[in-house]
């Protein structure tokens, strides 16, 4: 089956650590430190790749990460950098954030490449944190964090023309006779589950890509059937032709269909109602002519009051097609035409890191409690049992604004600070 939206998680590669190391060397006398940097992490990278036209590849892998980067080593090596993880995805693809449902990229027009998750930076060795003070630096800056996402991949079909209906209308047939597109006819009593692409070429003038959008049936627009993913290949035409059954072969009243359809869409994003529209009246090769009123003048007294043309057609035989084609190539003109691009909402880079969040609260009087993956992971890097061990946590403390804080709270000399088994009595 035809897969136009899937959920998937990525995670781009985690920075790898600095290195705590000394020269031990014979006949070097206080080697001094010579803790390489850790290698950064790899991106996740979405890319177009041509000749993809659907999202079914992610429906057995769900899960995408790239290469953390190497912990740096002594001798001051640098770790090796994590390979970045690049996701082909077929042009007209949009990544959204799976919470909010925003945008974080729309993979059309020029925008055949985007980073859309960044590795974390590599760590300082403890060969950076060496003067003339302190000469032995027994720490050294963990690797920065990698980011992760839930994102959805939904497939927008880049056409100029959408064409929507109710299922068996003959949509596939009109396809079929103006495009090289070979969609599968049949009298289906039901919809095609695939949209179908094809380009028109008008002689003298220029073509138009025209997409078949699977028939729509009424609820569509609030999910039912298959209505969400047929209705998001709509957003990005220019001018939609409603494709009627004017002889009405199946009982059903092609002017209520052409209403139920709208409303279909007005429902699902109002602006689609916008576009300019034009209606086929499908399959006047079978009208009988002894009906009392014509259906087709029935249709244009209702639409073209409203600045809707009708065009009686017969996409069998081709009676009235070309007229109808030209008509919407001079629609197309003019119209915008710069293509349908979403933009941005969502930023990555500005996702907070998992690392910097810290919580400090008075757990009762004269005691305070600093938590915190940053702080902890600092902790465990930091020798507290050396005097400039412990003046560089301090430090931390300081720059990260978590003693303001504390200062914040009422903290006074003496007080009491717990942080992971850890206990400091305050002053300043």
């Amino acid at each position: 089956m035809f897969a136009d939206r899937v959920t998937i998680w990525i995670r781009s590669g985690k920075g790898g650590d600095g290195c705590v190391s000394f020269r031990r060397e014979m006949f070097v006398a206080a080697g001094g430190p010579d803790g390489g940097d850790g290698g950064s992490g790899g991106d996740i990278v979405f890319e177009v790749e041509d000749g993809l036209n659907t999202l079914t590849d992610f429906r057995h892998m769900k899960k995408y990460a790239a290469e953390n980067g190497q912990d740096g080593r002594s001798k001051n090596c640098h770790g090796k950098n994590g390979a970045d993880l690049v996701i082909s995805v077929p042009a007209g693809t949009i990544v959204k954030e799976a919470s909010t449902g925003k945008v974080v990229a729309d993979l059309s027009g020029e925008n055949r490449r985007e980073v859309i998750l960044k590795g974390g930076r590599g760590g300082k060795g403890n060969q950076h944190y060496a003067t003339a003070t302190m000469q032995v630096p027994k720490y050294a800056q963990p690797g920065q964090a990698a980011k992760e996402l839930l994102v959805i991949l939904e497939l927008k079909l880049i056409a100029d023309v959408g064409l929507v209906g109710f299922p068996n209308v003959g949509k596939s047939t009109l396809l079929s006779r103006v495009t090289n597109a070979k969609p599968k006819i049949a009298n289906y009593h039901f919809t095609t589950l695939n949209p179908n692409l094809g380009v028109v070429d008008l002689e003298g003038h220029q073509g138009f890509v025209i997409a078949d959008i699977p028939g729509l049936i009424e609820g569509a627009s609030e999910g039912v059937g298959l209505g969400h993913e047929f209705l998001r290949h709509i957003e990005r035409t220019k001018v939609l032709i409603h494709l009627v059954d004017a002889a009405s072969t199946e009982g059903r009243d092609p002017i209520a269909d052409i209403y139920a359809v709208h409303a279909e869409l007005y429902a699902y994003n109002p602006k689609l109602c916008e576009r300019p529209q034009v209606i086929a009246a499908n399959k006047i090769d079978v009208i009988f002519d002894g009906e009392e009123v014509s259906p087709i003048n029935r249709i244009k007294e209702e639409f073209e009051p409203q600045g809707i043309a009708v065009f009686p057609i017969s996409a069998v035989s081709g009676k009235g097609v070309k007229e109808l084609l030209y008509y919407v190539q001079e629609l197309l003109s003019k119209t915008d035409t710069a293509p349908v691009v979403f933009e941005k909402e969502f930023f990555p880079e500005f996702m907070q890191d998992p690392d910097l969040p810290y919580t400090v609260e008075q757990v009762q009087e004269g005691i305070y409690k600093v938590e915190g993956p940053r702080v902890e992971r600092m902790l465990g890097y930091t020798n507290l049992d050396s005097e400039k061990g412990f003046e560089f946590f301090q430090k931390f403390l300081k720059v990260n604004g978590i003693l303001d804080e504390l200062e914040a709270l009422g903290i006074t000399e003496g007080d009491t600070v717990r942080i992971y088994g850890f206990e400091f009595e305050y002053f300043k």
